[in-house]
C-alpha cells in the first residue's frame, strides 16, 4: 500500500477509519448508450491522520473531474431551499446586511441560497465550479463566477468584486481536496471584520447514526469541530461560534472570523468540543469500530431485499442521491432487487445509477406501478419525502429506510 500524506498536517496516513471497497463516482449517472461501456471504480478507503485526527479520503479523483459538470441542483429539495431561506434571514438580521453589503457564496450551485439575499436588495457573488449549474443561477439573476476557490482565485475575486461582509461555504468544506488552499481562499474573500460560515456533516453524528453512505469520492474529509477549527486556523480564521443543525443527518454550522477581530469563542464551541471528546473523537482509538456498524447495515438491507424478492414483492427506490450510490454499490444491489428508482430532477431522469445500472424514472412512475416497498435513499430528507409519498399507503405500500438501521414504515 502506498503511503498517503494528510492534507492538513502532512503526516503519513497509516490508519484506517473504514474501507468500503471500490465504487464509481457517485454523481456519474449513465445514459443508455454507455451501459455497455467500462466504468472506472475508485477506492473508498477512508483513513484517519494519527497526528491531527482528520478523517479523510485520498484524492483519487480531482475536484475538476468531479465538479466541473455536476448533476446535483440544490433547488430540487424543497426543505433545503427553506433551510437556506431561514439562514439568509438570520444572517441579514444578525449582521445588519443591506444594499451596501456583499455576500459571497462559495459552491453557490443554482442560486438556491443567494436568491434570498437578492430578494432583500443585498449584492451577492456566487462562486460555482460547475458551469452547467452556474447557468441556472445566472438565469435567476445571481451574479456567478465559474471558478474553483483557491488562495489565488480568492485574491483575484476579492480584487474584482471587493471583500465580503459574509462568506458562505455550505456543504463544500468537506468537498475540497486542497483544504489549505481553499481555506486561504475563504480568508481572502472576507473583510477583516467580516464573517465566514461553513456547514458540513458532523463526524460525530456520522458515527453515532451509522451514516456510512455519506462516504464517497466527492467527500474528501469528514470533519469534527476539532479538525475544522484546526483547518480554519491555517488561514488565521478563528471559530467564534457553532450551531448544531439537523441537515444531512446532523451537521455543524461553524462561524469564523479573521483572528485579529475574532474575540472570545461562545460557550457553544466548548460544548461541542466536550461532546466530541466524550465520544472519543479527540483520540485515535475513539474512531475505531465503525466497520462493524457498517456491516450490520449491509446485512440488514441485503437480507430484507432477498426476502422480498423470494416472496415476489416489488421494491423500487426513491431518489438518486450520491449517498444512495455508495449504499447500493457497497451492498452489491442491482435491478434484480431494486427495479428502478425515481428522482425529481429532470437532469437525472432517463439515466442509470453508476455501477448498479438501476434506471431512474420520474416520480409519477411509483403511483402507476404501485410497488410493495419504496426504498428511500435520501433518508436525510425523511420528513419531506414521507409527505411526498403519502399516497403509497393507498395500496398498502410501505417505505423502507436503511439508515441508521432498517426500518419499514
Amino acid at each position: 500500500m502506498s503511503i498517503v500524506e494528510c492534507r492538513l498536517c502532512g503526516a503519513a496516513l497509516t490508519e484506517t477509519f473504514v474501507d468500503l471497497g471500490m465504487s464509481p463516482l457517485c454523481e456519474s449517472y449513465l445514459p443508455a448508450e454507455r451501459l455497455d461501456a467500462a466504468e472506472t471504480f475508485y477506492p473508498l478507503h477512508v483513513r484517519i491522520c494519527p497526528d491531527c485526527l482528520l478523517v479523510q479520503l485520498p484524492a483519487h479523483v480531482s475536484g475538476e473531474e468531479i465538479f466541473s459538470d455536476y448533476a446535483y441542483f440544490s433547488s430540487y429539495s424543497d426543505s433545503w431551499v427553506a433551510h437556506a431561506r431561514r439562514y439568509a434571514e438570520a444572517m441579514v438580521d444578525a449582521l445588519g446586511l443591506g444594499p451596501d453589503s456583499l455576500v459571497t457564496e462559495v459552491a453557490s450551485n443554482d442560486g438556491y441560497l443567494l436568491q434570498h439575499f437578492v430578494a432583500r436588495g443585498i449584492p451577492v457573488l456566487g462562486v460555482e465550479p460547475a458551469g452547467n449549474v452556474a447557468v441556472a443561477a445566472r438565469a435567476r439573476g445571481i451574479r456567478t463566477e465559474v471558478r474553483f476557490l483557491s488562495a489565488g482565485s480568492g485574491v483575484e475575486l476579492a480584487d474584482r468584486y471587493g471583500r465580503a461582509d459574509l462568506v458562505v461555504a455550505n456543504n463544500v468544506y468537506a468537498h475540497v481536496p486542497d483544504l489549505l488552499g481553499f481555506t486561504a481562499g475563504l480568508a481572502a474573500l472576507v473583510r477583516p471584520t467580516g464573517l465566514v460560515t461553513c456547514e458540513f456533516p458532523h463526524l460525530l453524528r456520522l458515527i453515532e447514526r451509522r451514516q456510512y453512505d455519506t462516504i464517497y469520492q466527492e467527500h474528501y474529509q469528514y470533519l469534527s469541530l476539532l479538525t475544522a477549527r484546526r483547518a480554519l486556523a491555517t488561514a488565521d480564521l478563528t471559530v467564534v461560534d457553532v450551531d448544531e443543525i439537523s441537515s444531512h443527518g446532523g451537521s455543524l454550522r461553524v462561524y469564523a472570523r479573521p483572528a485579529e477581530h475574532a474575540g472570545e469563542p461562545s460557550v457553544n464551541v466548548k460544548s461541542v468540543l466536550d461532546a466530541e471528546a466524550e465520544a472519543g473523537l479527540h483520540t485515535l482509538d475513539g474512531h475505531r469500530g465503525f466497520a462493524d456498524a457498517v456491516f450490520a447495515i449491509k446485512r440488514e438491507l441485503v437480507d430484507f431485499l432477498l426476502t422480498a424478492r423470494a416472496q415476489g414483492r416489488r421494491v423500487v427506490g426513491y431518489g438518486a442521491p450520491g449517498k444512495g450510490n455508495t449504499l447500493l454499490n457497497h451492498c452489491g444491489i442491482r435491478s434484480d432487487l431494486v427495479e428502478y428508482t425515481v428522482d425529481r430532477s429532470p437532469h437525472k431522469q432517463g439515466r442509470f445509477l453508476p455501477g448498479t445500472h438501476i434506471p431512474i424514472h420520474e416520480p409519477d412512475r411509483i403511483a402507476r406501478d404501485r410497488p410493495d416497498y419504496v426504498l428511500v435513499l435520501p433518508w436525510n430528507l425523511r420528513t419531506e419525502i414521507t409527505a411526498q409519498l403519502a399516497h403509497v399507503r393507498d395500496w398498502g405500500g410501505r417505505l423502507v429506510f436503511p439508515i441508521p438501521s432498517l426500518e419499514v414504515v
